[in-house]
């Protein structure tokens, strides 16, 4: 009896699903693709997580480098070991050549932009003009990336939002890296005062304010720019350097303006207000107006 059923088993396992240009698909072929791409994809998980906080983690202090470096050797791990499965199954890689070019056809017509946006993936692992940790902005999302692959790019917004932005919008649009040097950005933020102020006094009370802030750098030291004399108010811009606030500068700018408003108030600061002057004419008044002319 246990003779009968390991011979059934066995016919089961050898029955041939279909033939590629004499390379049998049988059941156990597919059970040893199946089960050997889920070990190299646990294998390959294992090994990058190791180069990324092991291996590199003391070797290169960059985290946009490193995730780079890793995600190149990922697929290149991934590629090779899918060969070899494939090629120790008993496929002559060859006899796939009609998948290949049909395939090609495939991503000619239909698959253009996934074709788009993966080379897009390699153009930036390799060229780098964004990596993880840096805080960009392209079109109307601004946050940090964190994640690279070769489809797409996951940011984390200041609202704690996950965007997947397709590769392709870094190479063909505009994008603002506020990091790709260093995390190190100068702010503007304008300040308005009554023309009856005295600018000396204003530069010294903001330069005060600017200074004893703990997310304002001190070198490069803050400046207050005198930028104009307005319709109502002299107009000043205040230029901080900071590398904690790159994330929020809305939330800087509202401490500082806080602080400068409750000092304004404490030196009698007059902040304007837009003033307009109305002049109403009678209808006497036109009426004369009109026979002068």
């Amino acid at each position: 009896m246990e003779i009968n059923f390991v011979e059934k088993l066995k016919d089961v396992m050898n029955f041939v699903i279909f033939d590629v240009k004499g390379s049998n698909f049988t059941l156990l072929t597919l059970i040893y693709l199946v089960v050997s791409s889920m070990v190299l994809v646990f294998v390959v998980k294992r090994i990058t997580y190791f180069l990324e906080h092991k291996f590199f983690a003391t070797r290169i202090t960059e985290k946009g480098n490193r995730s780079a470096i890793v995600t190149i050797i990922r697929y290149l791990i991934l590629l090779f070991g899918f060969l070899f499965i494939f090629k120790s199954a008993g496929f002559d890689l060859g006899a796939f050549s009609w998948l290949l070019g049909a395939l090609g056809v495939g991503l000619g017509f239909g698959l253009q932009n996934i074709t788009n946006n993966f080379i897009s993936g390699i153009i930036i692992l390799f060229e780098r003009p964004i990596k993880v940790g840096d805080r960009i902005q392209v079109g109307d999302i601004m946050g940090d990336v964190v994640a690279i692959s070769m489809r797409s790019t996951r940011i984390i917004t200041n609202d704690n939002i996950s965007v997947i932005v397709p590769n392709s919008q870094f190479i063909n649009g505009n994008v603002t890296n506020w990091s790709h040097n260093d995390r190190l950005v100068r702010f503007h933020y304008p300040i308005g005062v009554s023309y009856k102020e005295n600018p000396e006094e204003v530069k010294k009370i903001v330069l005060s304010v600017a200074e004893n802030h703990e997310g304002v750098l001190k070198d490069p030291a803050p400046a207050l720019w005198f930028v104009e004399y307005g319709d109502n108010s002299l107009n000043f811009e205040l230029v901080v350097w900071t590398s904690t606030y790159i994330q929020k500068p809305v939330v800087l700018k509202s401490e500082l303006y806080y602080i400068i408003f409750k000092e304004f108030e404490k030196h009698n600061i007059e902040i304007p207000f837009p003033q307009r002057d109305i002049h109403i004419r009678s209808g006497l008044e036109q009426k004369i107006i009109k026979n002068q002319g």
